[in-house]
């Protein structure tokens, strides 16, 4: 805690000023665990929410904020530059992104393979928004105690293709206990966020891992096998373990956003160490001789369904040709 004058002008008023992290954002009001321990509602200020900020949520949770207490309660006066964060293409048409978390140490990617079926395409877009921004992922399918023949052989499938990119994959059963255990290891002294497709069972998972938590969690729609909006607002909960856990809205999609074409490809780590092998320095292994990425997929040394995935955001970027 410290203290800075309310003006210019030589005044003895003091106000009180503290660093904090946003753990709870609603959209309209935050909550700031203060540095000593304290979590308090906050707003922010006015002409600060509209300082060159293009996205729905000028902040998020696992912000760093300077908060100011004043008569009228507490204010939210400054925020620290992010080392890193998590962030998708708003579904708001009048903004440009949306940032899911802020200055995490891990991302946690639950996916299904059915109950609803999280699709590669998803599974690789969220991959390469947490490369660009230097975030390690993990994949975790969950809901393994539902899964038949089909499923663990598509599961088996999937775990090894992703594997093979370098990303450590789990399968688990929020609802049994199967292999959470190793999960909630990787949590120790980390402050990690969780995302994935409604219905995957986000909210399951961490109350398996901390079972106090308790937070409330709602069936899968039968009609169309896709999850209800349990969690509406991202927050960020500590383990008993060590560390924090950020629980996230439920999404529909995962649209990548502020990627160049020319990058896109090196945020695809089997991509990227073969490109080196293609005949041209600046290929985008889409059409030229001599590619040794396309080469790759076709001896089935580079994933099909990745290279869909990296062609299908060059298309998004709007300069693919």
């Amino acid at each position: 805690m410290y203290f800075w004058p309310a003006d210019d002008a030589g005044s003895y008023e003091w106000k009180i000023m503290e660093k904090g992290i946003v753990i709870k954002s609603t959209g309209s009001w935050y909550w700031v665990r203060l540095e000593k321990g304290e979590s308090v509602p906050c707003r922010i200020r006015g002409k600060f929410r509209l300082d060159g900020i293009r996205t729905t949520n000028p902040l998020a949770v696992g912000d760093v904020v300077t908060v100011e207490e004043g008569s009228d309660g507490y204010l939210i006066t400054a925020i620290e530059k992010r080392r890193n964060y998590i962030i998708r293409k708003s579904t708001n048409l009048s903004k440009e992104s949306h940032i899911i978390a802020a200055n995490v140490d891990l991302a946690l990617l639950i996916a299904t393979v059915n109950h609803p079926v999280t699709s590669t395409v998803f599974i690789d877009r969220f991959l390469v928004t947490a490369e660009a921004y230097g975030i390690p992922a993990v994949l975790v399918f969950n809901k393994a105690d539902l899964y038949d023949a089909e499923d663990r052989a598509m599961l088996g499938g999937l775990m090894a293709i992703y594997r093979k990119c370098g990303y450590p994959c789990y399968a688990l059963s929020a609802v049994t206990g199967e292999q959470v255990e190793d999960v909630r290891h990787l949590l120790k002294d980390k402050t990690t966020v969780l995302s994935g497709l409604s219905g995957v069972g986000k909210s399951s998972l961490i109350n398996r891992i901390e079972p106090g938590l308790a937070l409330k969690t709602a069936d899968i729609s039968e009609l169309h096998d896709s999850g209800k909006h349990t969690t509406t607002f991202a927050e960020m909960f500590p383990l008993t373990g060590g560390g924090f856990i950020i629980d996230t809205p439920g999404l529909r999609s995962f649209g990548i956003i502020d990627l160049k074409k020319e990058e896109i490809s090196h945020y695809f780590p089997e991509i990227f160490a073969k490109a080196g092998e293609c005949r041209f320095y600046n290929c985008t292994h889409t059409h030229e001789p001599g590619c040794a990425v396309r080469e790759a997929v076709e001896t089935d040394e580079i994933s099909e369904s990745r290279y869909v995935s990296y062609l299908s955001m060059l298309e998004e970027s709007g300069k693919y040709r």
